[in-house]
C-alpha cells in the first residue's frame, strides 16, 4: 500500500491528525469516511478537495465511505457560517442526495478488494427519538466542550439556535455509529470541520471506550486568500447542467498562475515526479500555459467526458483559436450562448436578415458598426467575417445562414465578436 499521509503531504493538503494516524494508515487497510453537504443538487469545485481525498485514500489501498448528510441537512452546519442557513424539505433533500450519490460514483471504484460504500446518516436517525438522542448521546459531551469549538464561539456574538449548537453532537454520533456497526475508524474532512470530527472520536472514546483516529485536509483557497471554486456568475458545479464542459473547462484554463501549482498538486493524479515536471515547463514557457491546460484537461475529462473534454477545447478554438465554420456550426444552442457570453448582441427580426444588405445590418439594424460608413469601409477591407467565413458587400444572407436557426455571429477584425440573434 502506499503511504497516504506521506500523498497527503507532499501534496500540500494535511493539515491536523490525531496522533496515532499515520501508524494506523500504515500497518492495516482502514475504512474511512468524509461527509458531504446536501443543500445542493449537485457537488462544485470546492467538493473536489474532498473528493479527491477519497479517491486518492482509495488508491492507497483503503476503503472510502463516502456519507451524504440527510440527517445533518435537516440541522445545518454552523461551521464558517454567520447566518442560519434556510432549512430544507426531506423532498429537496432526498433530490439532492440522490443527485450527489450519481456524482460520487463517477470518482470512486464500487468493486475490488477495497470497494467504495455510499451511506445517508438519515437512515439511522429517522427512528432516534430526541429523549433517546439526549440521553444515549447528549450525557457523553459536556455543554463546556461544545463550547470551545470554533464553529461555536464565532457565532455566539450574534447568536446560535440550539438546533445549530447540536450539529456536532449529530456529527459526532455518525462517527460512532460507523464505527460500531461498519468498522469505520478514521474520519476525513476540512480543516473548518476538525471540531465536529473529533468531537466524534471523543464520543467513542467515552461511550464505548473505543479509539478512533481523524485527519484535516487544508481549504482550497486562492493566493489572495479568497475561497476557489466561484467564478463571477457564482459556483462552478460538477453538474453539466448548472455548469456546462466548456464554462467548467475554461474556470480551470484560467486558474492564476500563483495558484496553479497548488490547484494541480489537489485535483491531479499524476505522481510527483509528472507534476515537477510540468512545473518546470511552465516556469521555462509560462506563456503556454501548460499547468493550466493540463488541470483543465484532466479534471474536466474526469468530471465530464473525453467526449465533453473535445468539445470544450473546440469551442474554446472559436474565440481564442484559430477555427472553422464547420466547428461553429456544430456548436448546439447552450454552447453558443456559453461561448459568446458577456460579447455585445443585438435583436433582429428573421426578415432584417433576409431582407438588409451588409452594409444596413451591421451599420444601422445593428450597430456592430457605428455608422454604414464604417461598415462599408471594414468590409471593403475584408475585415469582416459571419459565423467564420469573411463577408463582402457583396454577401447576401438568409435564414439558412442562421446557426440553430437563430444565431449570426459577427467578428470585426480579429477579437471583436459580436452576436445576432433573430428571432
Amino acid at each position: 500500500m502506499e503511504n497516504f499521509i506521506e500523498e497527503l503531504k507532499w501534496r500540500g493538503l494535511l493539515q491536523d491528525m490525531v496522533p496515532g494516524t499515520e501508524e494506523l494508515l500504515n500497518k492495516e487497510k482502514v475504512k474511512g469516511y468524509i461527509g458531504f453537504d446536501p443543500t445542493a443538487d449537485s457537488l462544485g469545485v470546492g467538493n473536489m478537495v474532498q473528493i479527491m481525498t477519497l479517491m486518492r485514500f482509495q488508491l492507497c489501498g483503503h476503503q472510502p465511505i463516502a456519507l451524504v448528510g440527510g440527517a445533518t441537512g435537516m440541522v445545518g452546519d454552523p461551521s464558517g457560517k454567520s447566518d442560519e442557513r434556510n432549512f430544507l424539505s426531506e423532498e429537496v433533500l432526498r433530490h439532492n442526495l440522490d443527485c450527489q450519490k450519481k456524482q460520487l460514483e463517477k470518482f470512486l471504484n464500487f468493486s475490488g478488494s477495497n470497494p467504495a460504500v455510499i451511506v445517508n446518516n438519515y437512515d439511522w436517525f429517522k427512528d432516534f427519538t430526541f429523549l433517546d438522542f439526549i440521553r444515549d448521546v447528549g450525557k457523553f459531551i459536556t455543554v463546556n466542550y461544545m463550547m470551545s469549538k470554533d464553529s461555536v464561539q464565532n457565532r455566539l456574538e450574534n447568536g446560535m439556535s440550539f438546533t445549530e449548537f447540536s450539529y456536532q453532537l449529530v456529527q459526532g454520533y455518525d462517527f460512532y455509529h460507523l464505527w460500531k456497526n461498519h468498522g469505520v475508524k478514521l474520519q476525513m474532512g476540512g480543516s473548518d470541520q476538525w471540531g465536529n470530527i473529533v468531537t466524534g472520536t471523543e464520543l467513542i472514546r467515552k461511550k464505548a471506550g473505543g479509539e478512533a483516529f481523524a485527519l484535516t485536509t487544508q481549504l482550497l483557497k486562492k493566493a489572495d486568500g479568497t475561497k476557489f471554486g466561484k467564478s463571477a456568475s457564482g459556483n462552478v458545479w460538477l453538474d453539466p447542467k448548472k455548469t456546462s464542459p466548456y464554462k467548467f473547462y475554461q474556470f480551470l484554463l484560467n486558474v492564476a498562475d500563483a495558484d496553479a501549482p497548488a490547484i494541480i498538486r489537489i485535483f491531479s493524479l499524476k505522481n510527483r515526479a509528472e507534476i515537477e515536471a510540468l512545473e518546470a515547463q511552465h516556469a521555462a514557457e509560462p506563456h503556454l500555459r501548460i499547468l493550466q491546460r493540463a488541470i483543465a484537461d484532466e479534471v474536466t475529462e474526469r468530471v465530464h467526458s473525453a467526449a465533453d473534454l473535445e468539445r470544450a477545447k473546440e469551442a474554446s478554438e472559436i474565440l481564442f483559436g484559430k477555427s472553422t465554420s464547420e466547428a461553429l456550426k456544430n456548436l448546439s444552442e447552450s454552447e453558443i450562448l456559453d461561448v459568446f457570453e458577456g460579447v455585445p448582441s443585438f435583436t433582429v427580426s428573421k426578415n432584417d436578415v433576409n431582407e438588409n444588405d451588409m452594409v444596413t445590418l451591421l451599420g444601422e439594424t445593428t450597430k456592430v458598426f457605428s455608422s454604414k460608413g464604417e461598415a462599408r469601409r471594414s468590409l471593403q477591407e475584408n475585415a469582416v467575417s459571419i459565423n467564420k467565413e469573411k463577408v463582402t458587400l457583396d454577401t447576401k444572407l438568409a435564414t439558412e445562414n442562421l446557426l440553430n436557426g437563430k444565431y449570426l455571429v459577427v467578428q470585426k477584425g480579429k477579437k471583436n465578436y459580436y452576436l445576432i440573434i433573430a428571432e
